[in-house]
């Protein structure tokens, strides 16, 4: 595992980079929104960004809103998923090679996979698109301080500092402050985009 720059767990002012998305099955693309927070819960910055439903878009538009930024204070990528945007899958190897920055993808429900309903979905293009999926590896269930649990991936930064992380942003329940922020944010936009 390639490992990103050092974050510093303990630091009060560390900042999270959380991006989650809000999209309608009749546009042809998403809204993405990236929010800034330090550990303190303060909002330190917000980006957005668009991704294309059913493309392949969402990696290299993710990596644009992050160097975008130009902030060299971010120490940590949460990411609200990794198939976004009906199945435009997100490469958290690729962020953390190309921003060398940690990345934690989490996801709230168990499942079975999504080769089918990839199948279903790109009839003519299938097969890269399962490849790419399969590229992003197994998820891990790890649980909460609130009891709750969730699944993640990581690129650049070990299973248990990954965890403490999470953690360190959790208020309540599963969903860690910055990604509820990122989402909300989203939907609100996405709400006055035609």
């Amino acid at each position: 595992m390639k490992i990103g720059k050092k974050v510093h767990l303990y630091k009060k002012g560390i900042r999270i980079l959380a991006i989650a998305e809000s999209f309608r099955k009749e546009n042809s693309f998403s809204v993405i929104s990236g929010i800034v927070m330090r550990k303190d819960l303060i909002i330190d910055g917000i980006k957005f960004g668009t991704v294309t439903i059913g493309g392949d878009d969402a990696t290299s538009n993710i990596i644009k809103m992050i160097k975008d930024l130009k902030r060299n204070d971010i120490n940590l990528i949460l990411l609200d998923g990794l198939i976004i945007s009906m199945y435009n899958i997100i490469d958290g190897e690729k962020i953390l090679k190309e921003t060398g920055i940690p990345v934690i993808a989490l996801s709230f429900n168990d499942s079975i996979g999504i080769s089918d309903s990839i199948k279903n979905f790109f009839p003519d293009n299938y097969k890269r698109k399962i490849d790419m999926y399969k590229r992003l590896g197994e998820r891990k269930k790890i649980i909460l301080k609130s009891g709750k649990h969730l699944f993640i991936r990581n690129w650049g930064i070990s299973f248990s500092d990954a965890i403490f992380s999470i953690n360190s942003f959790l208020i309540q329940g599963a969903i860690p402050e910055p990604i509820r922020i990122a989402k909300m944010v989203s939907r609100a936009y996405m709400r006055f985009v035609k």
